[in-house]
């Protein structure tokens, strides 16, 4: 389900993390309540590839918030978020691994993995890019993670999902676009298994302080 996210890696620079994968909170959505795992959520993936450079003069920190990144299936760099080649934006920024750190924002499309690097030049000449991810949000539709996209790191109220087997459920698109019709869709985040309504037939872990999604058969 969300994370729901895919699994794929860039190493260099910059590295994508499968939002499928660990998305931007622990634990990951997308696993069901009963103690089943769920699948990860829909997200971009992308192949490993040789480092990326990181293009100068775009900022004091490498893709800080509100700065903008190139979109590709191989690499990612950061630039002018009015030029042609803009394709999404950073909403937030944090140091460390998504595993240990704060969660993106919910509507995050795709997360970016920064790994540490020590190259020439940096964003403050100590010859370090600190390790980090970038919660980041596509400047065009679609948005896979709104309500209902079938993707992002975050599962979220009106969300739809499906089962993939072996007791997992993974998000897809409520409009049935996104390849699998959906099957559940999440109504309510609640505190406990026991607060959700009597037509939940699932129920998904979301994260946070509600981390009990209610989910009802379509």
């Amino acid at each position: 389900m969300r994370v729901r996210s895919s699994a794929g890696v860039v190493r260099g620079l910059l590295v994508l993390v499968g939002v499928v994968l660990t998305g931007c909170q622990s634990p990951p959505a997308g696993v069901a309540e009963d103690g089943l795992p769920g699948g990860p959520a829909s997200g971009p993936a992308a192949a490993g590839s040789p480092p990326v450079t990181r293009p100068s003069g775009y900022g004091a920190v490498f893709l800080g918030v509100g700065e903008c990144s190139s979109f590709g299936t191989t690499s990612f760099t950061e630039v002018p978020c009015a030029g042609e080649r803009a394709a999404a934006r950073v909403v937030a920024r944090h140091d460390g691994t998504v595993r240990d750190g704060p969660r993106c924002p919910a509507t995050t499309d795709f997360v970016l993995h920064i790994s540490e690097q020590r190259p020439a030049s940096d964003e403050d000449g100590d010859g370090a890019v600190p390790r980090g991810y970038a919660c980041m949000r596509n400047l065009q539709p679609p948005h896979p993670g709104d309500p209902g996209g079938g993707g992002g790191p975050r599962t979220l109220v009106g969300d739809c999902v499906y089962g993939s087997g072996d007791g997992q459920v993974r998000e897809t698109s409520c409009d049935g676009k996104g390849g699998r019709e959906p099957e559940y869709k999440v109504t309510e985040e609640v505190a406990r298994r026991a607060d959700c309504p009597v037509s939940t037939a699932l129920y998904v872990r979301l994260g946070g302080d509600r981390p009990v999604g209610c989910a009802r058969p379509l």
